[in-house]
């Protein structure tokens, strides 16, 4: 809604440098880059003879881009399955936000009536993030 920021980003835009793509690119370019590496590196090694000293290197690269990309990917899963029914809009996926754990957990619910105590058992699952904990039931 500002008219300033939106002339500067489309003189940004507009830019030799940016070869006229718009921001959003720009935005979307890091995350397919981290999806395409292990894609990349398994080319690489097929392509590598397998009694070369580089095809252990290439094998190890693998499993390391491999690492990389799956939280981002597994962040990129999460997203569309968790709705916020009481809260507004939540940005769970962010460039500076990862996954730490996640899992099934048994939550026991105690029910205090007047006359009875009861407990209850319910499946909740959790998502540890670095910055915030989720913890949803399924539908």
């Amino acid at each position: 809604t500002n008219p300033a920021f939106k002339e500067v980003l489309s003189r940004i835009e507009s830019h030799e440098d940016c070869r006229n793509l718009p921001m959003i690119s720009f935005l979307i370019l890091p995350m397919q880059r981290v999806t395409r590496l292990p894609l990349l590196m398994d080319t690489i090694c097929q392509k590598t003879p397998k009694d070369s000293a580089k095809y252990e290197n290439c094998k190890q690269a693998l499993k390391e881009v491999s690492k990389v990309r799956s939280p981002v990917l597994h962040l990129s899963r999460i997203f569309p399955a968790v709705t916020f029914p009481a809260l507004q809009p939540f940005p769970l996926v962010s460039s500076s936000r990862w996954l730490v754990k996640r899992g099934e957990l048994t939550a026991y619910v105690e029910d205090t009536g007047l006359f009875s105590k009861r407990t209850s058992k319910q499946q909740l699952y959790f998502f540890l993030f670095n910055d915030v904990l989720i913890i949803t039931k399924k539908k």
